[in-house]
Order: structure tokens, then C-alpha cells, then sequence
């Protein structure tokens, strides 16, 4: 069994979160019961999070009914989101608090909290498409957009982790909070006003999911990104990075590095044009797939172990996108998407509750439950 480290060392710098946000979970945690466990807050707001989402695909599979069929989706599923999101946001900013409350912190809760928030990032991305509705020629985003959008979103998340896993240090991403409030934001304008919103010039011939679009490239190239890499330089010159070398430091990039190069390339090369056959079945399993690499890194980060240079999903994948952009799938491509992305996500459920199971058992704790086991 890995040796997980007990300590945990975040910091948290952004105004919106220190002077609004906190104050107000600060007041909600005073109403959560003592005899709740931590985990049992986190776990319910990724549950609200999947009911959203698998919400929102009932009425809007394929991207198109906030475009060319307004009106689909009823006005109260986008306020049913707003409130589903703005729960699961506070669940996951009280957590760690309750945790801290009831003196029950543990790795467990880390990993747990962490794991989760690798899976609800795409998932948040994916339902807020919705929103803005593929391109019909009007308005809208195509759905090459949305893939590069997904991919800075997850390119963020992971290098918050990377950071980490070379200071020691959890600098929290200032886009976290923004970005959930303008979710929430989004999600009242469209069940108050409408969908039309979205598909009307903003300003400049601009229309607003152009405006977030570029906020979005802007404040990953020029604020969190260049961020990232101040925090691990300045590490360096303090010499408290955890890796000495440059190949240990950038050994987690690596696989993700690899998974988006091959993922990219189907989207690109693929003979049936995939992405826009299957875009809603394309992209989840590209945010599972992201999830599951990237709970690797957080597992190795909280471990002080080095991560594999391969992950094994790579493997399995790169023979279905060989055989995918060679021809050799055929008109079984969308077919094989669906079978390749079930498996991912049945593997990926199944890893998480191993070692949900096995940190429980070695901490001799429940997940769910503030009772101690009782060993045998």
C-alpha cells in the first residue's frame, strides 16, 4: 500500500474567492450536521453535477437545440442547472471545511475531492454547451471549438495538479470560481431571457460565446499557465521543488501531453468526421479519459511516487484511432466510439471505487461515514 502523505498545503489568492465566496460558505457550513461525513457533501454535488448533465442531453443530444430548434429545452431545466450548479459549487468550497469542523481529514478526502473534480470539469464544460448551442451557420460554436475549448479547460486543471506535484503546494486556479459564477450567470440569463441571447452580436459583430471564448485562451496563455510556471520556478530558487531533475518534473505532462495528440488526431484524420457525427459521445469520453490520467498524477503527487510514462489507456487507444483514421472501422466507427467510450467509463468508475476501497480499508475509515471500522 502507498504511503500518503497526511499534509496538505493549498493556497488560495483570488479575490473573488476571498472576499465573496468564502464569507458565504463560511456561513452555509454552520448548518451542515455534525454527523455528516466530508465526503458524503462532495460526492452529492458530483451526483447533482451528472443528473444536470444527463438532464440537459434528454433534451439537447446532439448540441443543436439552443440553435436551430429554440425552445426544446424548457426554461425550467436551465434554472433547475443554475440551481444544480451553484449547489454543487458550494458542496465543493464547504467540504474541506466540514472536514477540518469534524477533525476528519484525511488523504482519502483529498484523493476523493480531487478525483472527482477532474471528472466534473469536463462535465461542467459539456452541459454549458448547451447553452451556446452548435454552429448552424448564425450563431453558435462549431464543434472543433468545443474540443479545443474542453482541451484549455482540462489543460488548466492539470496543470494546477503538475504544480503541485513539483512544490508541494495546491496554488488554486483563479478560473475555478469565475468560471462557476459565470456558469450559474449563464445558465439564469438563459431561463430568464431565452436562448436567443445567445445568438445575437454582442458587440463588434461578437457574439457573447465568441467574448468567452477569447477571456478563456486569453486568461489560460497569459494568467494561469505563465502562473504555473512562476510558482515552480520560484521553487526552484528556493530549492524546495520535490523533483530535482527536469525528466522527473515533467514526467507527469507526458501521458496528457500524448492522450490529446491522439484524440486530436482522430478528430482530424477521422474518414467519417466523428466529432461532428457524435460530438456529446466524442467529448465525454475525452473528459473521462483526462480524468482517469490525471488521477493518476494527483495519486502520485499525494504518494511522493513517480508516475508511469505511459498510461495504459494510451495503448487501447491508439489502436482504435489507427484503425479509426486508416479506414479500417469504416461505417463501424461511431459504433466502435460507443463501445470504446462505455469501457472507458466502466473502467474508470471501477478504478475509482478500488481505491476508494483500499484507502478506506487502510485508514480504517468509511468513505461515507464518520464511524471508525471496527477491525477484525
Amino acid at each position: 500500500m502507498l504511503a500518503f502523505s497526511s499534509q496538505y498545503s493549498a493556497v488560495d489568492t483570488n479575490p473573488l474567492s476571498v472576499y465573496i465566496m468564502q464569507p458565504i460558505w463560511n456561513k452555509i457550513i454552520k448548518i451542515v450536521p455534525l454527523w455528516i461525513a466530508p465526503n458524503l457533501l462532495t460526492f452529492s454535488g458530483f451526483v447533482m453535477i451528472l443528473f444536470n448533465y444527463f438532464l440537459i442531453s434528454f433534451y439537447d443530444w446532439d448540441y443543436t437545440a439552443s440553435g436551430t430548434s429554440p425552445g426544446l429545452v424548457p426554461t425550467w431545466v436551465w434554472l433547475f442547472s443554475a440551481f444544480t450548479t451553484f449547489c454543487a459549487y458550494a458542496l465543493d468550497s464547504i467540504d474541506g471545511k466540514h472536514a477540518r469542523r469534524t477533525q476528519s481529514s484525511t488523504p482519502l478526502g483529498e484523493l476523493f475531492d480531487h478525483g472527482l473534480d477532474s471528472w466534473a470539469t469536463s462535465i461542467f464544460v459539456l452541459s454549458f454547451f448547451s447553452v451556446c448551442s452548435r454552429d448552424n451557420g448564425k450563431s453558435g460554436v462549431s464543434v472543433y471549438t468545443m474540443y479545443i475549448y474542453l482541451s484549455i479547460v482540462l489543460f488548466n486543471f492539470m496543470c494546477s495538479h503538475w504544480e503541485k506535484y513539483n512544490t508541494g503546494v495546491l496554488f488554486l486556479p483563479w478560473g475555478y470560481d469565475i468560471s462557476q459564477v459565470v456558469l450559474i450567470a449563464a445558465y439564469l440569463l438563459t431561463g430568464t431571457v431565452g436562448v436567443e441571447v445567445w445568438q445575437k452580436p454582442l458587440l463588434f459583430g461578437y457574439y457573447i460565446t465568441d467574448v468567452l471564448v477569447i477571456l478563456l485562451i486569453g486568461f489560460s496563455l497569459f494568467l494561469s499557465f505563465p502562473q504555473t510556471l512562476y510558482n515552480i520556478h520560484r521553487a526552484h530558487l528556493k530549492k524546495t521543488l520535490k523533483n530535482d531533475s527536469l525528466y522527473e518534473g515533467l514526467l507527469p505532462l507526458v501521458s496528457p501531453l500524448l492522450l490529446f495528440i491522439l484524440l486530436t488526431a482522430w478528430v482530424v484524420l477521422s474518414p467519417s468526421n466523428i466529432l461532428a457525427k457524435q460530438p456529446r459521445l466524442f467529448l465525454w469520453m475525452v473528459g473521462v479519459a483526462f480524468s482517469n490520467v490525471i488521477c493518476k498524477v494527483i495519486i502520485c503527487q499525494m504518494s511522493s511516487t513517480r508516475p508511469e510514462l505511459f498510461h495504459w489507456f494510451l495503448f487501447p487507444l491508439a489502436l482504435v484511432v489507427y484503425a479509426a483514421i486508416s479506414g479500417l472501422l469504416g461505417p463501424m466507427e461511431e459504433a466502435v466510439l460507443a463501445v470504446f467510450t462505455t469501457l472507458v467509463t466502466a473502467a474508470h468508475v471501477h478504478y475509482g471505487v478500488c481505491v476508494g476501497r483500499q484507502l478506506s480499508e487502510h485508514l480504517n475509515i468509511y468513505i461515507f461515514s464518520l464511524k471508525k471500522r471496527v477491525q477484525d
